[in-house]
């Protein structure tokens, strides 16, 4: 699993938060601004918390949207997930709003990740750079459109979202269904094709769904989420006390 980058989610705006998952050992640490209360002031401080243990902080934006991606970008996000791109001219909008011209058509702040002004021209010229891009496939016409998606420059890697690819195929979370479990194979197919990391979200940290993925040629796991760990722990530990 030398290959393999697991990293988890985090969806509690609290600093704390960030700094017991990014000590925990996980390659990268994720913030869910999609499905979270998690607002931008609380996710600068999550990413500072979390590159303060020498962990990349990445950012699930809420959409693929120029704007939201611009500040968190200036917070000193080091990836970006973008969800729902469901087409090669999606991917490209999310590639121009990481990358500063000529690349792309990112604006030009100077805030956090900029050293607040002080270290614009080496973030530029090199922290700009090295930053992720993403792009989430939960769409059956993602899937249809994936070479297209993964060919495109300045997309590092995708990863699949399950419950909404089910739920675009009018079953939402019947993931044996047939016309899902086909999707998603087309996905991991299509996926292998490219040098580009392929990812997949263990929502229950269950080993053996791991190695299947890893089996299956995922590259890039998220395994859980903070509130999940936290509540099966104290599950657990409760039964074993009573």
């Amino acid at each position: 699993m030398n290959n393999v980058r697991f990293g988890t989610w985090i969806t509690l705006g609290h600093p704390s938060i960030g700094e017991i998952m990014a000590e925990a050992g996980f390659d990268w640490v994720c913030i869910d601004m999609e499905h979270s209360a998690i607002d931008y002031a609380e996710a600068q401080l999550l990413i500072a918390a979390i590159q303060s243990k020498g962990k990349p902080a990445y950012v699930r934006v809420g959409e693929n949207n120029a704007r939201i991606i611009k500040r968190v970008l200036d917070a000193g996000a080091d990836g970006i997930i973008t969800p729902m791109v469901c087409s090669a001219e999606d991917a490209k909008k999310a590639v121009e709003a990481v990358k500063y011209p000529p690349e792309g058509k990112r604006g030009v702040g100077l805030a956090r990740a900029q050293g607040y002004g002080f270290s614009f021209d080496e973030y530029k010229s090199k922290k700009a750079k090295e930053i992720k891009l993403v792009v989430l496939i939960e769409h059956i016409e993602a899937i249809r459109n994936l070479r297209e998606i993964l060919a495109v420059e300045g997309v590092d890697g995708s990863f699949i979202g399950p419950y909404d690819l089910s739920g675009s195929l009018g079953k939402p979370g019947e993931y044996n269904e047939p016309d899902v479990q086909d999707a998603m194979a087309q996905y991991e197919k299509v996926a292998r094709e490219f040098d580009k990391w392929m990812g997949s979200h263990v929502v229950w940290p269950d080993p053996q769904t791991v190695r299947e993925k890893v089996d299956k040629g995922y590259t890039f796991i998220a395994l859980c989420f903070d509130t999940a760990f936290l509540g099966q722990k104290c599950r657990e530990t409760l039964r074993q006390v009573r």
